[in-house]
């Protein structure tokens, strides 16, 4: 029975992942960097093709499809698992408290587990906006995590992974606890059917919840991720705090939730195709 949650949940983060998040979440890299202009991702968007054309909006897509293949499917399935262990017999749900630390874990264990692909997927879609002279120019995702770890070492791999697993324990605790919560009152009150309706309302909110959630881990996570280190000379910044204490210093508080727009762009419909889709997959499983 738990490992049907796996397969579900990674069936729809895949098709989540790579129908709505992908060229979004390239407008939001860009978006992040500082000194960012003040546009919003349909004209980052447009930028990005006007300089590097179509195929620079799928940069990155092979780590898209590795990364929630591995986080995606870690956390969705951990916490189907956690639901099954800790909800009430009786009536088959959870305490929000319960949900929330579900989340929380499930998100965490997942995003260790994917970190590798994030790193990668970071910087193959910001590689384009370097000079051309320091382009990494990776092959894909393979070559873009070998040659991490060959020329900046093993460790390369998990870097900022402090900021991925909270970030992800954030995300997952908000979007998950808050989907299904949603979902069991408008079913208790009677507001709606148990059906697309229902599933679309819960799915939307849940998906601003996470957004509002995590935008300011993004931001620091992306510069984070990044920065260029140059052998010889201290990195610009040492770790997310001095990141985030230097960001809000230069930039003021709000510097934290710049890219909102992107984010909530990518998370809204991220998570309305991944919670409809998880629907629509559980009810063609039910019998497996």
């Amino acid at each position: 029975m738990g490992l049907k949650g796996f397969v579900e949940g990674g069936i729809a983060s895949i098709v989540a992942g790579c129908s709505t998040t992908h060229s979004i979440s390239l407008s939001s890299v860009y978006g992040s960097h500082p000194p960012p202009p003040r546009v919003g991702p349909v004209s980052v968007g447009v930028k990005i093709v006007q300089a590097e054309g179509v195929s620079a909006l799928f940069s990155g897509v092979s780590a898209t499809v590795l990364r929630q293949t591995l986080y995606s499917t870690t956390r969705m399935g951990l916490y189907d698992v956690l639901k099954q262990k800790w909800s009430d017999p009786d009536s088959g749900n959870m305490p929000l408290v319960r949900k929330i630390a579900a989340g929380l874990v499930a998100g965490g264990i997942g995003a260790a587990v994917g970190n590798p692909a994030d790193v990668a997927m970071v910087r193959m879609q910001a590689d384009g906006r370097l000079p051309v002279t320091q382009r990494r120019n990776y092959q894909g995702v393979i070559d873009a995590i070998t040659r991490m770890s060959k020329q900046e070492g093993i460790a390369s791999l998990w870097r900022g992974s402090a900021l991925t697993v909270n970030r992800a324990m954030i995300v997952t605790a908000s979007q998950l606890a808050s989907y299904d919560q949603i979902k069991e009152t408008i079913l208790e009150k009677g507001v709606m059917k148990d059906g697309l309706g229902t599933h679309v309302t819960a799915s939307f909110a849940a998906g601003f919840v996470a957004a509002v959630a995590s935008n300011p881990v993004d931001v620091i996570k992306t510069r984070v991720m990044n920065m260029k280190v140059e052998p010889g000379t201290a990195p610009p910044y040492s770790g997310a705090l001095d990141c985030a204490m230097k960001t809000v210093r230069a930039e003021g508080p709000m510097a934290l939730y710049k890219g909102f727009i992107p984010t909530i762009s990518r998370q809204g419909p991220f998570t309305v195709v991944l919670f409809v889709t998880l629907e629509q997959v559980r009810k063609i499983l039910k019998d497996f």
